[in-house]
């Protein structure tokens, strides 16, 4: 028997589920997420300066998003398997402190062959965090706040969408891109100290309750569960990678960080929301995100002209979107039990998926159909998303919380 698993099988107590929401420590898992958002977006933001830096073309800055998610896929299933048995804060601080160590390195990097490495051991991290947030903010509440609970523990990915990417490229443009990664090492090592002082640990799964991928995957709900992820998330990355494109008939293309601004807003008031009402009306918000998105969609293919139409649409959109990972990964954590974390890797994976198959799909689209019938596809699989949680009532989007 190695470490980690004798330390589980000794009697320990888990700390005692709080009747409150105990929000020094969610907010640590947020902030968290924000960071791993940002390392994963930033690439983008700051691709001019970070090819001349690197001596390198755009085309291969933009590999860096992607290393970063191929890191992700790959990693999230395997390394939760493999750590079901190790105490939960621990591992949370490894996947954490990862972070410190591959923004370093990236900030130092001279050589663009470093960073690409660099990128995909931060994909890694990544793809171990995203898998623990949920489950960890479920088991730190009692049951009927764990909607709540990890709609607090999700704020950092629409923060750093709206708020952090746009102030880190300013950052970047201003005093060099390298500056950015390494102040996000830095509030990574504050980090640490946070979750140390504020996050309770938890034993890992006893070795008798660790069920095979299989049996996992069984589970009465996930399968539905997966399914909208990967489907709702190859929706919205269509349009909002080529979100560009799409803007020119109304003549918003230059237009296109304020028409994202909207979108993160929106998102932002769509967790709030969530968050107040995700306990009780799971199933109905779940069934509104598909509806609204459908509606933001079918406004945008019949007013592609019209840029106030464009930006109510955007506006429905973000309300449609934000809560989504909210959403799903509360379902996840309620059908899978003491499964959990298990099972959001696996909703992880098909996360990243959904952004890869999204990339390039809409590539596909955008070549051979043009920008103006994305509206009309991304309609089309949220119409399946739609069937799937109306006809999963009874398991993954219950009708009874």
């Amino acid at each position: 028997m190695n470490e980690p698993e004798l330390l589980a099988s000794l009697p320990s107590v888990a700390p005692e589920r709080a009747e409150r929401l105990p929000l020094g420590g969610l907010l640590a898992l947020a902030i968290a997420g924000f960071i791993t958002v940002m390392t994963e977006a930033l690439p983008a933001g700051l691709l001019l300066p970070m090819s001349e830096g690197l001596n390198v073309s755009h085309g291969l800055i933009g590999q860096l998003v992607t290393l970063y998610a191929v890191g992700s896929l790959l990693a999230a299933i395997p390394l939760v398997i493999a750590t079901r048995g190790w105490r939960r804060r621990p591992l949370l601080l490894i996947a954490i402190a990862g972070f410190s160590i591959v923004n370093s390195v990236t900030a130092l990097s001279e050589s663009y062959g470093l960073t690409l490495v660099a990128r995909f051991f931060a994909g890694v991290f990544a793809g171990l965090l995203w898998a623990l947030l949920a489950g960890y903010a479920s088991r730190m509440v009692a049951p009927h706040l764990q909607g709540r609970a990890i709609a607090v523990a999700m704020l950092g990915a629409p923060l750093a969408l709206s708020l952090g990417v746009p102030a880190g490229t300013y950052v970047g443009n201003m005093l060099g891109w390298r500056t950015s990664f390494a102040l996000i090492s830095v509030i990574t090592v504050a980090l640490i100290a946070w979750v140390r002082w504020q996050v309770p640990d938890f034993p890992g799964q006893s070795a008798d309750k660790r069920l095979p991928l299989r049996q996992v995957i069984a589970l009465p709900g996930l399968k539905a569960v997966l399914f909208v992820t990967l489907a709702y998330v190859l929706a919205h990355t269509i349009l909002y990678t080529y979100i560009a494109p799409f803007l020119e008939p109304a003549g918003l293309t230059g237009q296109t960080d304020q028409v994202l601004l909207v979108f993160g807003l929106a998102a932002l008031l769509s967790i709030w929301i969530a968050g107040l009402l995700i306990d009780r009306w799971l199933r109905p918000l779940m069934l509104l995100s598909c509806l609204l998105f459908i509606v933001a969609a079918l406004l945008m293919a019949t007013a592609s002209e019209s840029a106030p139409l464009i930006y109510a649409a955007v506006a429905i959109w973000g309300l449609g979107f934000g809560a989504l990972g909210t959403l799903l990964q509360t379902a996840l954590a309620k059908a899978s039990g003491d499964s959990a974390d298990t099972a959001q890797s696996m909703l992880v994976t098909m996360w990243n998926l959904g952004m890869a198959g999204g990339g390039l799909a809409g590539g596909v689209v955008l070549e051979r159909l043009g920008a103006v019938t994305f509206p009309w596809v991304v309609s089309a699989l949220l119409l399946l998303c739609l069937l799937v949680v109306f006809n999963a009532r009874q398991h993954g989007f219950p009708a009874r919380s």
